[in-house]
C-alpha cells in the first residue's frame, strides 16, 4: 500500500504519554478528498487526522502516528475522554449519504491491518466517531460496511446474547452511557442495525449484551450505574 506525505501543522502531543489504543473511523462529510485535505492541512482550521482515505483507494498521511491529531472533539469511550490522545483518526472520503467504494474498503483494510499490528491492538479498538460522541456526531454513517471489516477480524460483530438490561451492557461495551438511552440506542444502531428504527427491541438488548460478553472493556461499575460524568467542554 502506497502513503502519501500530505503533511497538516494541526497536531500536539499525545497527553500523558499515552499510546494509541482505540483507532476511530470519520467521514468527511465534503464533496471530495482534495477539498477535505485542504481543511485537515488548513493552519489555523484546528482540525486534522493521521490519515485520509480517498474514494479512488488513495492514501494520505496527515500527521505521525505518535503525534495527537484533531479529529475527535468532546466525548468518552470506556468511561475515559481525551479520545485524540488516545487514538489514531482515519477520514474516509464519503459525503456521508453514499456508498463507500471498495477501492477505499481495501486501502482501509490494508491500513487498519498494521495500524492494529503495530500496536498489538484488538478488533474492538476500532470504533465509529458516533460511538463516542453520540451527542454530536453520526459518522462513518449508516453506510459504512462493519460487518465486512469484522469479517478480517478489523472490527467486531455481536453475536446475540441472552438480552439484559441494554444501557448496562452498553457501558460494559464502552459507550457513554451516561448521555442516555435514545442517544446510545441510534449510535448502536446506526453500526450494528442500520436498516432498524422505532422502540429499543428484543434484537437491539440481544446484540448488545453480545457485545458485552464478547468484547467486555475495562469500564468501572460506576458508569454502569450511570452515575454522571463531569461536565466536559469541547478541546483539540
Amino acid at each position: 500500500m502506497d502513503v502519501v506525505d500530505r503533511p497538516s501543522p494541526n497536531f500536539g502531543e499525545r497527553r500523558g504519554g499515552v499510546t494509541p489504543s482505540l483507532v476511530v473511523l470519520h467521514y468527511t462529510g465534503m464533496a471530495d478528498a482534495e477539498l477535505a485535505l485542504e481543511r485537515l492541512c488548513l493552519e489555523g482550521s484546528d482540525v486534522s487526522a493521521h490519515y485520509l482515505i480517498a474514494d479512488d483507494g488513495a492514501v494520505y498521511k496527515l500527521v505521525d502516528e505518535d503525534k495527537r491529531a484533531w479529529h475527535a472533539g468532546e466525548g468518552r469511550w470506556a468511561g475515559k475522554d481525551d479520545v485524540n490522545s488516545r487514538s489514531i483518526g482515519i477520514e474516509l472520503d464519503n459525503d456521508g449519504s453514499s456508498y463507500y467504494s471498495d477501492a477505499l474498503m481495501d486501502s482501509l483494510e490494508a491500513l487498519l491491518t498494521g495500524i492494529l499490528e503495530r500496536y498489538e491492538l484488538p478488533a474492538k479498538a476500532v470504533i465509529a466517531h458516533s460511538d463516542f460522541a453520540p451527542d454530536r456526531k453520526a459518522d462513518p454513517g449508516r453506510l459504512f460496511d462493519w460487518q465486512r471489516l469484522a469479517t478480517k477480524h478489523l472490527a467486531v460483530w455481536p453475536d446475540p446474547a441472552q438480552p439484559g438490561d441494554f444501557l448496562r451492557n452498553a457501558a460494559a461495551f464502552g459507550y457513554p452511557t451516561e448521555l442516555g438511552e435514545s442517544l446510545i440506542l441510534d449510535a448502536f444502531r446506526q453500526r450494528f442495525r442500520p436498516h432498524a428504527s422505532g422502540p429499543i427491541d428484543h434484537s437491539d438488548r440481544a446484540l448488545m449484551a453480545g457485545l458485552a460478553r464478547q468484547h467486555p472493556s475495562d469500564v468501572t461499575e460506576r458508569i454502569a450505574r450511570r452515575i454522571p460524568s463531569r461536565t466536559l467542554h469541547e478541546e483539540r
